[in-house]
């Protein structure tokens, strides 16, 4: 067998959380196209229905929608227990619901902090754990998280401290499951992306200032697509992967190389 056979998913079941639109909607549709099933996990069950029904009508694989809120420990249970008796199993999960407040760290609440980490680093934790323990069980599986460029710099010249800390906090998390799970099958590793141009933020009247300042900064002088983010999540969810757990993989088009 070949190395692009090889990276093909045909089998494999998986799902994606903030798997509705953005980079959820391109990734899933990518490990679609490799011939997975996927099952579409988002807050906003229309929007996921619309995109599980898309997915579902354009590949061979098999694709449904599931509302769950991630930083609920029983509606993350119930997502993956009803992931695994729809498709009969999990092989990949992938964690990559998110919002960001820009906020000046002087104004913000509690409330807003304690929001933001919840839904960023507590919910990967939950859906992680919860994907790990199926996992577990079967000796095999991969974890894939959505972590942030903005876990290694600090972003400019928006307020975001709770984003940066909770996405520094995905990476370490990441890189502490992989460990406890090295020798038990189960991998985890996670994606840092730069400036990502998903369809809501381009459409934001309020970013296109910051959008011209980001690109103005940016080594490649554009935001990246969608898109570019599908082959890295592809091959972390795939075979041919077998030996890569604990990384943490930044693309970003050279944003924090200087």
């Amino acid at each position: 067998m070949g190395i692009i056979e090889k990276m093909r998913l045909d089998g494999k079941n998986i799902y994606v959380t903030g798997g509705a639109r953005g980079i959820g909607k391109s990734v899933a549709t990518a490990f679609m196209e490799a011939g997975a099933n996927v099952a579409i996990v988002d807050v906003d069950i229309d929007e996921a229905t619309k995109t599980a029904a898309e997915l579902d009508a354009a590949h061979e694989g098999r694709s449904f929608a599931i509302k769950c809120d991630v930083t609920e420990p029983e509606q993350v249970d119930a997502m993956v227990a009803k992931v695994v008796d729809e498709f009969g199993g999990l092989d990949v999960a992938f964690n990559n619901a998110g919002i960001c407040m820009n906020i000046p760290a002087e104004e913000m609440t509690p409330a807003q902090w304690a929001k933001v980490i919840n839904i960023n680093l507590t919910g990967i934790f939950l859906t992680a754990q919860a994907a790990g323990k199926v996992m577990l069980r079967q000796g095999h599986g991969s974890i894939i998280n959505t972590a942030s460029m903005s876990a290694h710099i600090v972003n400019v010249p928006q307020p975001q401290c709770s984003y940066n800390a909770s996405k520094a906090g995905v990476i370490q998390l990441t890189k502490s499951l992989a460990i406890e799970w090295a020798k038990r099958g189960v991998r985890v590793n996670c994606i840092s992306p730069g400036y990502i141009g998903t369809d809501l933020t381009l459409s934001s009247e309020s970013l296109k200032p910051l959008i011209a300042q980001w690109n103005a900064m940016a080594p490649m002088g554009r935001l990246g697509k969608p898109e570019e983010l599908q082959s890295i999540c592809v091959y972390l969810a795939g075979d041919t992967s077998t030996f890569t757990t604990g990384s943490d993989f930044v693309v970003d088009g050279a944003f924090t190389a200087f």
